[in-house]
């Protein structure tokens, strides 16, 4: 009994501890602010497939960024696809930005993404180069906050999605997974000097990527996130992510679509971190909120102990969430709570199961013998065709 209280006890410190830092490490960064920082040419990719929410409103933030010079390129697999009219239409609105669309792919991975926007990187004019999803909504300052982080031990910058404008019950749920949860471990991480990338936004230079073998390395791990972080630190250099994540607006989400996500996600980091996805079973309140409410079952702690550690639990949440300005609100807690009741569930999903989904392929990922690298599958869900391919063997050589 006495374990099960040091549990919950020990879990509760390090959710408001965590919490607590991440809030000083915010404030000291916003009091740094206005220092100068390069402002050098800039080529912006944006990959698009098909039509999704808010698509427009997120595509047309491209063309109002405040930078003094800078190209977009949207990038398309087929010249069908009803995103590339929207697009057409976007750059006849606005053409005082320079902007093109690129249509086509090549399979040089298993990544469906890095196959379509290989073919913005390789007519990138310059050599600071941005990837961002189709989703995220780009304020003004989008490219300055990503090169302020940039110093002469980084590798790459990135942002987290930050899930806004919920609309119902399932987008509240990927709301409060996005944010507080996800969103504050790896802004925690990269407060530790131990940040990893995420694939929404991604600040890379050019001629950095080329001297450690060039864009195709990310396509040798199934998520270009995982494979960008793993050839940075191979590199010896540091991942950065910005102090304020980026807007994803979600509308309306359907809580299978949601779960689906998390679970491909989960298994790609069980793939590609095994190690460090192993303490995600010990996230979340489910776990030390059992914990305590067996204990006061037992009579060893206040019948209202649970009750009471439950609320600090989530008021540490909230907190963050209305300091960093991401969905509150009563219906916010509701979606904690079933966000933290499904992740021991997703965490056993992850590990005994290899398949997943993303935008109409499916897909296996497979561990290697040494843990880090992956075997992969994809067969083409639409068509039907099925179609065996392997990753590049990831190379172990340090790049100089």
């Amino acid at each position: 009994m006495t374990f099960l209280i040091w549990f919950a006890a020990i879990a509760l410190f390090v959710q408001l501890a965590s919490i607590a830092f991440l809030l000083v490490v915010r404030q000291r960064h916003r009091s740094s602010q206005g220092q100068a920082a390069p402002r050098p040419p800039v080529t912006l990719i944006r990959p698009i497939c098909g039509l999704e929410n808010n698509l427009e409103r997120c595509l047309a933030s491209s063309f109002r960024l405040d930078w003094p010079s800078y190209e977009i390129l949207f990038c398309v697999a087929k010249a069908d696809d009803p995103a590339a009219s929207l697009v057409r239409r976007l750059m006849a609105e606005h053409p005082e930005v320079q902007a093109r669309l690129l249509v086509g792919e090549d399979p040089f991975s298993v990544n469906p993404k890095m196959n379509n926007v290989v073919k913005g990187w390789r007519s990138a004019k310059h050599d600071w180069i941005v990837m961002t999803d189709s989703n995220v909504l780009m304020p003004p300052d989008h490219i300055a906050r990503m090169m302020t982080r940039w110093d002469n031990r980084t590798g790459l910058v990135c942002s987290p999605p930050a899930g806004t404008e919920p609309e119902n019950f399932g987008a509240f749920v990927e709301s409060a997974w996005l944010d507080s949860f996800q969103a504050r471990w790896q802004l925690l991480a990269d407060a530790v000097d131990f940040g990893f990338a995420q694939g929404k936004s991604m600040l890379f230079n050019r001629q950095l990527i080329t001297r450690l073998g060039g864009f195709e390395r990310l396509g040798e791990e199934v998520a270009e996130d995982a494979a960008a972080t793993l050839l940075i630190r191979s590199a010896g250099l540091k991942v950065r992510l910005v102090q304020e994540p980026f807007p994803q607006p979600l509308g309306e989400r359907d809580i299978k679509a949601v779960w689906k996500r998390q679970l491909r996600w989960a298994r790609l980091r069980r793939a590609s971190f095994p190690l460090y996805f192993l303490p995600e079973i010990f996230t979340g309140a489910a776990l030390p909120a059992a914990a305590i409410i067996a204990a006061s079952a037992m009579g060893s702690v206040p019948l209202l102990a649970p009750l009471a550690y439950l609320a600090a639990w989530y008021a540490g949440e909230i907190l963050l969430a209305r300091a960093y300005g991401w969905p509150t609100g009563w219906r916010i807690i509701p979606a904690m709570i079933t966000r933290d009741l499904l992740l021991p569930v997703l965490f056993v999903a992850a590990w005994f199961g290899s398949g997943f989904e993303w935008r109409g392929n499916a897909m296996t990922v497979a561990d290697n013998d040494n843990g880090r690298s992956t075997r992969l599958r994809q067969a083409v869900a639409r068509t039907g065709a099925k179609a065996k391919e392997k990753a590049r063997a990831l190379v172990t050589a340090r790049s100089h």
